[in-house]
């Protein structure tokens, strides 16, 4: 049955009909986990000395922070980590046991890569230990919860991976107690390291995060299995109807037709309200860079870089899956009298809108001078002349259709999509990339005024580059169409 399963998953791949694109996301995929691997094995290698040389016992200073570490991969997890995906509807009418199909979907997160990863950090960590004159036994079995733990976080996220409502409690929680560490409030290592440790110096401790992981499993197994059927898990989930007019729109003709759809998308449903939520989240992203950085010790090119995350938030969320959105009727819209560039121009005046408001409400980065906040404006006008049409022109290649009418029994409504990741990469380097040249030719100041200037004739070109992308769209036209058909 495995082999069969494991075989119907080679032909969706095969048979997708977007197998270059797979072909060359899944190259970049193994690239980033050669890396990954290789930094996480560094560092399992490294961290034991290092310890050491700051005066620290490395298994109790481990154990201290492990806390923060699983919490840490737990918030990643949800927003990274794939979800088990079937496409169960052809199988329920087949003679698959339902067991069978839960445990296939289950253990896809098992093997998952976000499970492995810990391994190459840890093993090499153990071994250091072991050689150190740590038990051989009391490691092992330290070893083995940690794994154990692991794969606790892996089922926990797979049961909450559709719950904001979990999620951002667990994030505050996890910033306070940060806080509350940091200034020396309340310290909530001091009490899971007791835990941690007693995992090493114990024999029978270790049973609990392995029995934990088992449990919850089992739990997330009978939880999918209970809701692997038509009527429930694949059943359109109807609400009541609210009439929203936005009858001010429409002197604006097909455009305005547009906008009010994509206003009543944000409005409605969930993942679209998620996109503006990460937008505010992503107005404090230069608090990182900034916080503590004061005067002369603080890079322009870091504020650059800052500026860009804290205005495009929206764009950088919601203009990622355009027109995933519409996937669901791209078929029926594509069918009717309607121009692209009216259709591309809704979205394109969506994301220039939340940026001019996003750039509006950083202006508390005034606390930082006049010239950190001049460099989050020159980001917003470089994220509407440029980045702007970066993001519609990555469009014309995103074959991944979001379904936001369908609650499934797996669903993947929080993926990472890696095609967007490398078509992010260009809006960060050439933006960087123009700032280190004007910074390099003159000073600075120069290289602020190249990414404004870049910003400002994209903008003042916007008709030229709006003809070349809505000739990429057509050309995709049918290809979009197959591939989000294929996927619906």
């Amino acid at each position: 049955m495995l082999k069969h399963f494991l075989s119907l998953e080679w032909k969706s791949f095969f048979r997708s009909a977007a197998l270059g694109t797979n072909i060359i996301i899944q190259i970049f995929k193994v690239l980033m986990a050669l890396y990954f691997i290789a930094m996480f094995t560094i560092m399992g290698f490294a961290i034991y000395p290092a310890l050491e040389d700051m005066g620290l016992e490395p298994m109790a200073t481990v154990n201290k922070i492990l806390i923060y570490y699983l919490l840490g991969d737990l918030i990643l997890r949800y927003f990274v980590q794939k979800m088990p995906v079937v496409n169960i509807k052809p199988l329920l009418i087949l003679p698959f046991n339902k067991n069978t199909i839960v445990h296939f979907a289950l253990g896809k997160t098992l093997v998952s890569f976000f499970n492995l990863i810990h391994a190459f950090f840890f093993i090499p960590f153990s071994i250091l230990l072991i050689l150190n004159g740590f038990s051989v036994g009391h490691i092992l079995l330290w070893h083995l919860a940690i794994m154990g733990l692991i794969f606790m976080n892996n089922s926990i996220n797979v049961l909450i991976n559709n719950k904001d409502s979990v999620l951002y409690p667990l994030v505050i929680v996890v910033i306070a107690l940060g806080a509350a560490q940091y200034y020396k409030v309340f310290d909530i290592t001091q009490y899971t390291a007791v835990f941690f440790q007693g995992l090493y110096t114990t024999y029978y401790l270790f049973l609990l995060p392995i029995g934990a992981a088992v449990a919850l499993y089992y739990f997330a197994f009978k939880y999918f299995k209970n809701n692997l059927y038509l009527d429930e898990g694949l059943a359109k989930k109807t609400e009541l109807a609210k009439t929203e007019n936005f009858n001010w729109l429409n002197q604006f003709g097909t455009l305005g037709t547009f906008l009010k759809n994509d206003i009543r998308l944000l409005k409605r449903n969930k993942r679209a309200r998620a996109t503006v939520m990460a937008s505010v989240f992503f107005l404090f992203y230069g608090l990182l860079f900034l916080g503590n950085m004061r005067g002369a010790n603080r890079s322009e090119a870091i504020q650059i870089f800052a500026g860009i995350f804290v205005t495009g938030g929206f764009m950088l969320n919601f203009g990622q899956f355009v027109p995933s959105w519409d996937s669901s009727y791209y078929q029926l819209m594509m069918s009717q009298n309607i121009q692209y560039r009216e259709y591309l121009s809704s979205k394109w005046w969506l994301m220039v809108i939340a940026t001019l408001i996003s750039a509006l409400l950083a202006s508390f980065y005034l606390y930082f001078g006049w010239n950190t906040y001049m460099l989050m404006l020159t980001g917003a006008v470089y994220n509407i002349g440029v980045n702007s049409h970066i993001v519609l022109l990555g469009g014309a290649y995103n074959k991944t259709p979001i379904d936001i009418t369908v609650r499934k029994a797996f669903g993947d409504k929080q993926a990472f999509n890696f095609t967007n990741f490398i078509i992010a990469i260009p809006k960060i380097v050439v933006p960087l990339g123009l700032y280190g040249l004007g910074a390099y030719l003159y000073n600075e100041k120069t290289g602020m005024l190249f990414v404004l200037i870049a910003g400002i004739l994209g903008f003042a070109f916007r008709n030229l580059v709006f003809k070349q992308i809505e000739k990429i769209y057509k050309t995709q036209k049918y290809a979009t169409i197959a591939a989000y058909k294929q996927n619906h």
